[in-house]
């Protein structure tokens, strides 16, 4: 008998359009009916353990009844980003386009490791078009990946094979003598300690440089410590620089330090997943403007700019460096590839670590299409001003403080009712109101560790909210703020 087609595996056209237009009206109504919902709702313990405990399926279920399951179990517990009363960590509502293109992109399902299919093409355009906007020259090139994370892993890889002084990639790391050195401020990401540590520099050899009021990388220690390595017989790496620090969005000094490592033949990185993306606001477009003098750049298009999940691109100055870091082509044997024969330009994958790679491209593509530069600056400017409308809200109000100068988007504060003092008091009652406001359902924040005190955190990149919302988030704080308060005098 002839092998036939999987009866299940094809689907007639008819039911692909029946349970796609269902699909449609299911993330319709989830968009229309997200802001009368509570901003998070937790799983329920019942429904958490029937997930842990449920057996792998057998026998398959129709695709009615897999929707309905999702109607039923997931939709109702999302992770609350969508929502305008969302203001937690860095995770921005998704763009309508965006969500599209992850369909779109899904259905053509290529690995776009490499080759002359659109997704390639898609993917070097979109690196392009931020190596432009960015100011990064000609020669750069760059990654979509999964991340941060992964970006500013990628990032480092190449400056270590570029800086090291020898091939790291034929002797290893045991093989050097002199040790790898790399700089990074009290306030940087801790994904960077955990590149230093991947790539076997070592936590030891990673500079923790202090920090000014302002949170910002003191540029004058940066300067002392590079030399005393230097003197002491070590090898200065990379300095990784911050533009928005994950508790802050303080911006350190990129011009000063893009000196510092010029000077010293160091590379200059900037961790810029979140605050980079700022580079086409009106308010930061100057500041970021030194953005062009980095050797390598980490930004996630998932954060800032409304991207779905996951979208993060690493862009390195000088394309060379981030192939030899990666290729197993011999460089006497790597060409530039034919564009438009079957193999396409030189392979994504001699400029990564990944084979298997997905077309990511096309939900940052659609995106940056729908927004364009000048959209994408007015919606920035929106998370701007209503960052700056709630650091007003608070500095107006007595029983309210800024914790720490406001940057970017994010806002520090804290409840400091008037009469109480002691830190430890304090600490508490505001552990309790975030505590409160999360699991109310009205607003959504998360917290950090301020010079010991906890604080509330605030971080806008949400164009769906308004200042209503900020009005209502604050109510509620102070609402449970006196909640709490009663409870503790009891």
């Amino acid at each position: 008998m002839p092998i036939e087609p999987d009866s299940r595996s094809r689907w007639k056209p008819a039911d692909v359009r029946r349970v796609a237009h269902r699909v449609a009206d299911m993330v319709a109504d989830y968009l229309e009916q997200l802001e009368a919902r509570p901003v998070f709702a937790p799983v329920p313990v019942d429904e958490a353990v029937r997930v842990a405990t449920d057996p792998p399926p057998v026998i398959g279920s129709e695709p009615d009844a897999i929707l309905d399951e999702f109607v039923r179990s997931i939709g109702p517990y999302p992770f609350g980003n969508g929502h305008p009363r969302f203001w937690a960590w860095v995770n921005s509502p998704p763009a309508v386009m965006g969500i599209f293109a992850d369909q779109l992109a899904a259905t053509m399902n290529p690995s776009v490791a490499g080759g002359n299919h659109a997704a390639v093409h898609i993917e070097r355009q979109v690196i392009r078009w931020f190596a432009e906007i960015l100011g990064l020259p000609a020669t750069a090139m760059g990654l979509l990946v999964s991340g941060g994370s992964m970006a500013n892993l990628t990032a480092l890889a190449a400056a270590r094979h570029a800086k090291a002084g020898f091939d790291v990639r034929v002797r290893g790391m045991q093989s050097g003598d002199q040790r790898l050195v790399v700089y990074m401020s009290e306030e940087g990401h801790g994904c960077i300690r955990k590149a230093a540590e991947m790539l076997g520099i070592g936590s030891d050899w990673l500079r923790m440089i202090p920090v000014n009021e302002r949170s910002e990388m003191r540029v004058d220690v940066l300067t002392q410590t590079i030399d005393r390595d230097l003197q002491d017989g070590h090898r200065p790496m990379a300095v990784a620089a911050s533009a928005g620090t994950v508790n802050t969005g303080a911006i350190d000094d990129l011009g000063a330090i893009a000196r510092v490592c010029r000077d010293r033949d160091v590379w200059f990185h900037v961790d810029g997943a979140y605050g980079a993306a700022a580079r086409v606001s009106s308010r930061y477009g100057e500041r970021l403007a030194p953005l062009a003098l980095a050797d390598s750049i980490a930004l996630d298009p998932h954060k800032w700019l409304y991207v779905p999940v996951e979208a993060g691109l690493v862009l390195v100055r000088d394309a060379a460096n981030l192939r030899s870091a990666f290729s197993l082509v011999p460089p006497y044997l790597r060409t530039d590839g034919d564009a438009h024969g079957v193999g396409g330009p030189p392979w994504f994958s001699e400029f990564g670590f990944q084979q298997s790679r997905g077309f990511r491209a096309l939900k940052v593509w659609m995106t940056l299409k729908y927004y364009g530069t000048s959209g994408y600056a007015r919606a920035l400017d929106h998370d701007l001003d209503l960052a700056s409308y709630l650091s007003d809200r608070v500095s107006a109000d007595p029983d309210l403080a800024l914790m720490a100068p406001p940057s970017l988007s994010v806002v520090c504060f804290r409840v400091e009712p008037v009469g109480m003092r002691g830190d430890k008091e304090l600490n508490e009652l505001n552990k309790a109101v975030l505590e409160r406001l999360q699991l109310s359902g009205r607003a959504f924040l998360s917290s950090t560790v301020l010079n010991g005190r906890f604080v509330l955190r605030a971080c806008i990149v949400n164009p769906l909210s308004g200042q209503r919302d900020v009005d209502a988030m604050l109510e509620a704080v102070k609402t449970f703020a006196s909640e709490a308060i009663r409870l503790q005098s009891r």
